[in-house]
């Protein structure tokens, strides 16, 4: 019987490659919050979003986290959709 180099606590290849794209779309989030003009409404939207992040960084059902990274995807265009308008 052989044995497994790996740790027990790791991911498998689908989880590694959905926490990726977590990971993705946070950074692209904090990224285009760097581009709010004002300084509050920066503060605001990045604990906002790592407030969300954390909450949800427990998270194990893989429907639930494609569910959620779905609405982070929405939120991210609604964004990037706003900036464009302000000219930002």
């Amino acid at each position: 019987m052989a044995v497994s180099r790996l740790p027990p606590a790791a991911l498998s290849l689908k989880q590694f490659l959905q926490r990726q794209k977590v990971l993705g779309v946070y950074r692209d989030l904090l990224r285009s919050i760097r581009r709010i003009p004002t300084e509050s409404d920066r503060r605001y939207l990045r604990d906002w979003a790592r407030e969300e992040f954390k909450r949800n960084k427990t998270e194990t059902d893989q429907d639930v986290i494609r569910m959620m990274l779905t609405q982070a995807h929405n939120h991210l265009e609604d964004l990037r959709r706003s900036l464009v308008l302000a000219g930002c």
